[in-house]
């Protein structure tokens, strides 16, 4: 018996063991160069989980970096000269104003009037870019340092390019935290995209076109195209081809990349051609609601069964004019709900008692509350996706980039309404605001989308840390890359076999014509 329980005791030690210990690539170092702003908050909770499970994380940052901490308890940083040090917080607020005069034009002609203000940001931007690269492959001493401390992955977010060439540069595997690559989304860069039924970014187009709509894509399909060649790439061929093979073009860099972590799911996104490299982790950062300062929780209380509106505009931009946030003043004193509104500047004229004015408020936590009844956002991806993890309906107010895009998704879904904060009104806010709180189909349709979220085999941060540590563990995942990347575009589009298929067509019709001409020249002869 004896020896019964000295076997079973060293079983059980042995599977402790095995379930206990540590992965194979924990205490890995990972390089990260991150994306200033709400991209920060997404690439945080990454390195909060990463840093959780053993891995040693070295962060790029600016020293005058607007979010993204000096100093860490779950990362080392390194000050390198960025985009934040030629740049001005305030030029969203400048931007959003000219956004608001594009709006005025005809819809079909709006988005293009926008994505002329995002083709000049992003000119200077790459501009800024490929002079912050130069600066750290030109430094022996900083590159040596990077190379001396062997990183076994490199994490970026690709929305702009310093990680994208420095993991090239130092050979690393490498792993995209990724909603924007270049132009427009991920997907538009790596995955096949017909323009008949993917509708390209800021086109403001859903999946299901008409002729005009698909002309539209078309027509903002070859401004991508033209952005692309023209105002991104030439930053960057002085720096590409000092320090790469030749051949070697930015967007070559970006499709060699291990995995692409999408920051979406087909729960928010149209369906859509997709790739084996790309996974799927929309809504990663949602969680369940932590419990209330108490005041604010006396607040949400003291709205009896009425409940409480949360509003926020998000990040960069600190409020919109004057007269706009007077009519949503207005209108909010004409509701029976309480309202907690995110708000930085003059306290509106017009402000109800039924509303309490924050500079910052616990997003999750409020969303999360069983008192919340509706969510007014400018429809940022972590807004929606916190919306949609929590079940709370929205009343869209989009400003700037792909909010616009985002806010459509949920209103083609019946969950959201989208008013214009351009000619914004007390009227309309509150016709707008009345019938997401009154009209119960918003509700179920944003509930039906939390339980599509939540209804999968592995939670999306499981998912996210996953597929990093598998990377990790096999040294990347070229196996999962497709061959189409390398092709030349005219073998990429076949044209090449139809040129071939083409001519032998046009040899047998020439032939066939001689042919015949020789038979009916003989039968004449004959006749004669």
């Amino acid at each position: 018996s004896g020896s019964k329980l000295m076997s079973h005791f060293v079983f059980i030690q042995r599977l402790c063991f095995l379930l206990l210990r540590p992965t194979c690539c924990s205490g890995s170092r990972i390089l990260v160069v991150p994306v200033d702003g709400s991209h920060w908050i997404n690439m945080e909770v990454i390195l909060r989980e990463l840093h959780s499970r053993g891995h040693n994380i070295t962060v790029l940052r600016s020293a005058k970096s607007w979010y993204i901490p000096n100093n860490s308890s779950i990362y080392t940083s390194i000050n390198v000269t960025m985009l934040e040090d030629e740049s001005d917080r305030n030029f969203y607020n400048r931007m959003l104003q000219n956004v608001m005069e594009c709006r005025r034009s005809p819809h079909f002609i709006s988005t293009f009037c926008q994505q002329n203000l995002v083709t000049s940001m992003l000119g200077k931007g790459h501009e800024i870019l490929a002079r912050s690269a130069a600066v750290m492959l030109d430094d022996p001493v900083f590159m040596k340092k990077l190379h001396d401390a062997k990183y076994d992955l490199m994490l970026t977010d690709p929305a702009l390019t310093l990680g994208v060439i420095l993991g090239s540069y130092l050979k690393l595997p490498m792993v995209f935290n990724v909603r924007w690559i270049n132009n427009g989304e991920g997907h538009l860069t790596i995955a096949p995209s017909p323009v008949s039924y993917v509708p390209v970014s800021g086109s403001e187009l859903r999946d299901r076109m008409d002729f005009l709509e698909r002309t539209k894509n078309m027509l903002h399909y070859l401004y991508s195209f033209f952005e692309q060649q023209f105002i991104i790439n030439p930053p960057y061929a002085d720096l590409l081809q000092r320090h790469f093979p030749p051949g070697t073009d930015l967007l070559s860099l970006e499709l060699a990349a291990d995995i692409w972590l999408v920051r979406t799911n087909f729960v928010f996104e149209f369906p859509r051609p997709t790739m084996p490299n790309l996974v799927y982790i929309g809504g990663f950062q949602c969680k369940p609601s932590n419990p209330l300062p108490h005041e604010l929780e006396a607040f949400m209380q003291s709205s009896g069964e009425h409940g409480v509106v949360i509003m926020s505009l998000g990040t960069f931009v600190s409020s919109i004019d004057r007269q706009a946030t007077d009519a949503i003043a207005a209108a909010f004193a004409e509701i029976p709900q309480k309202v907690v509104w995110r708000f930085v500047g003059e306290k509106p004229l017009s402000l109800g008692n039924n509303t309490l004015l924050v500079d910052w408020l616990p997003q999750k936590d409020l969303l999360g509350h069983p008192k919340t009844r509706a969510f007014v956002a400018h429809g940022g991806t972590n807004g929606m996706y916190e919306a949609i993890y929590h079940g709370v309906p929205v009343l869209g107010l989009p400003l700037l980039f792909d909010q616009f895009d985002n806010l459509l998704r949920l209103k083609v879904r019946g969950a959201a309404r989208v008013v214009e904060a351009k000619s914004i009104t007390k009227e309309d806010f509150l016709e707008a605001l009345r019938d997401i709180l009154e009209t119960p189909s918003y509700r179920h349709n944003i509930q039906h989308l939390s339980q599509l979220h939540r209804d999968r085999p592995m939670t999306p941060m499981d998912t996210a840390i996953f597929w990093i540590e598998y990377v990790i563990r096999n040294k990347g995942a070229a196996h999962l890359q497709s061959a189409g990347f390398n092709l030349p575009w005219y073998s990429y589009f076949c044209l090449d076999i139809a040129v071939l298929f083409g001519a032998l067509i046009g040899v047998f019709v020439w032939a066939s014509v001689v042919v015949c001409k020789i038979l009916c020249c003989r039968g004449r002869r004959r006749k004669i």
